[in-house]
């Protein structure tokens, strides 16, 4: 989908605040409320828009712990990947996992609550995925950056 100067004035707008009312929304790409809506619309529709979502703060809630865990599988076949992949989707501590290039194939985000949840899941999920030959953590010590919203300019 080609984006125009509006939409992506519209897409910013809203990663920075997804609370805008249409109205605020319209004010700020520069269009009345019936026109920003049907931006608003087809732009969901299209997907470029996914969903919208609140930002929770891990800490607050009593997930401090990220670790990033690069996992490596006995071999990269089809069904192994799948397994895999299948397996994590079910795992809520995984924030978020990417296939990679390199020695290893997977990455991964995790959250938890300390050491010993980490610990747990290491032995009670990740290491009894079928096809998993090693795994390596490497413990976040702290957050430099995050950013959520996109470098759309």
């Amino acid at each position: 989908m080609d984006l125009d100067a509006i939409d992506r004035r519209l897409l910013a707008a809203l990663q920075e605040n997804g609370r805008l009312t249409a109205t605020e929304l319209a004010e700020r790409v520069g269009l009345t409320a019936s026109p920003c809506l049907r931006r608003l619309k087809r732009l969901e529709q299209s997907g470029v828009i996914r969903g919208y979502a609140a930002l929770v703060d891990q800490e607050r809630v009593g997930l401090p712990v990220s670790v990033f865990v690069s996992v490596k599988l006995e071999r990269q076949r089809e069904d192994a990947l799948e397994t895999f992949e299948e397996a994590v989707r079910r795992c809520p501590e995984v924030m978020e996992c990417y296939l990679m290039t390199g020695t290893r194939d997977y990455l991964l985000r995790v959250v938890v609550r300390d050491l010993s949840a980490y610990e747990r899941l290491l032995k009670e999920t990740l290491t009894r995925i079928k096809g998993v030959a090693s795994i390596e953590s490497s413990f976040a010590l702290a957050q430099v950056k995050h950013a959520n919203a996109l470098p759309i300019g």
